[in-house]
């Protein structure tokens, strides 16, 4: 027995030893190195569904709390409401206030213009009379060219005379005689005694009232707003009155050219009462202590009658604040005798105080301003001598005569 049990012992150290031999003498298994923590965050999935029908769990009993139960959240927590005001929108800029060149002189400024278009009456009248034998083909030359340029034939017939005579007397003429002498003539028939003032000074304690009359496309409206440009130069507080209810887009026009020389403009309704916006506009002058009130009216020429009782109407109601001080007819210097046409329709409607020459400069025609004057008896008293704002100009016969027959 003891035998038996020592074997049994000694077969399992044997199994013990060589089992231990075996496992030192495998190679182990070398694990890979451990990888640093990744920063990739880690995506916990989304909580399972909740089971429905059988598969759903019993709902546990909770405790139950009554409305009176529920605490009211604490006054800081709610907040006050805010008032949201309106998002506040810019006004337009205002225009910037424009300062008109001075009038003094602007003619002479302007000469140039005027000399280029004139240069054939003025040139033309001293080459002739330069000739050694004024006979009479030329003398009926210096005619014709001054009746080309709508001098008129009462005044072409006395200068002529009158140039005739001057140059018998003379004799001997030299270039200098000469330009003197047609100088002298030139500024006679223009007749430089006329008062060419604007006159804007009212004797009573009211603005001073000046009405502008003419066909719309003589540049009524435009002259309008030159003129109240002039008056600015000139020192003068300015209110424009767009009486001009015919044509829509007179009153834009108008304030346009008031609101660069800071000139307020009343205005009333597209096809308003004339009369009444005239004078709304004496009022405004009044009540703002202006110096001079701007009224541009209709110009159409559908009837004289109309045209009568229109332009009638408006210089009535504008007498009820005071007296009209000017009433100023603007002609188109392009259209020449057809010009004169409209003078006389205008001068049978109202009484004509002073003459608004335009488009001066671009006519060879020059001689109109002595032709109107003829037929009206009343002077020029402003010329426009293109399409600049500053480019109507004050009248003065020796300006205008020396840009006629140069230097």
């Amino acid at each position: 027995m003891e035998l038996i049990l020592a074997v049994v012992i000694a077969l399992v150290v044997a199994v013990a030893v060589t089992s231990g031999l075996v496992i030192s003498g495998r190679k182990k298994k070398q694990l890979p190195p451990a990888e640093p923590p990744s920063t990739t965050p880690t995506i916990t999935a989304p909580p399972a569904e909740p089971h429905v029908g059988e598969e759903a769990e019993t709902p546990r009993e909770e405790p139950r709390r009554t409305v009176e139960e529920v605490p009211l959240p604490a006054e800081e927590a709610v907040g006050t409401p805010v008032a949201v005001e309106d998002p506040v929108v810019a006004e337009p800029p205002a225009p910037e206030i424009e300062i008109p060149e001075p009038t003094a002189g602007r003619l002479v400024r302007l000469r140039a213009r005027l000399a280029r278009s004139q240069n054939s009456l003025g040139k033309g009248l001293l080459t002739l009379l330069s000739r050694e034998h004024l006979d009479e083909d030329t003398w009926e030359e210096i005619e014709d060219t001054l009746l080309t340029a709508d001098v008129g034939v009462a005044p072409t017939q006395e200068l002529v005379e009158r140039l005739r005579e001057r140059v018998r007397v003379l004799g001997t003429r030299t270039p200098e005689e000469l330009r003197a002498l047609l100088r002298e003539e030139l500024i006679a028939l223009l007749g430089p005694d006329l008062d060419r003032t604007v006159r804007t000074e009212s004797p009573a304690d009211v603005p001073g009232v000046v009405m502008v009359v003419g066909v719309n496309g003589t540049g009524k409206t435009t002259t309008t707003g030159k003129l109240a440009r002039v008056l600015v130069a000139d020192g003068k507080s300015v209110v424009l009155g767009a009486a001009d209810t015919f044509r829509a887009a007179a009153a834009d026009q108008l304030q346009t050219w008031g609101e660069r020389v800071g000139a307020r403009t009343i205005r009333g309704p597209e096809g308003g009462d004339p009369a009444s916006i005239a004078f709304d506009a004496v009022k405004e002058g009044i009540a703002e202590g202006a110096d001079v009130v701007l009224i541009d009216t209709a110009g159409r020429l559908h009837t004289k009658t109309g045209l009568m009782d229109e332009l009638g109407k408006v210089k009535r109601v504008v007498e009820k604040h005071g007296p009209l001080d000017e009433i100023l007819l603007v002609l188109d210097a392009t259209t020449g005798q057809n010009g004169l046409i409209q003078a006389r329709v205008f001068a049978e409607v109202v009484d004509i105080t002073g003459i608004v020459l335009t488009k001066l400069d671009g006519t060879a025609k020059g001689g109109i301003v002595v032709a109107v004057q003829r037929e009206l008896g009343v002077p020029v008293k402003l010329v426009g001598l293109g399409e600049g704002p500053d480019d109507l100009a004050p009248f003065e016969p020796g300006a205008f005569v020396d840009a006629l027959i140069g230097d």
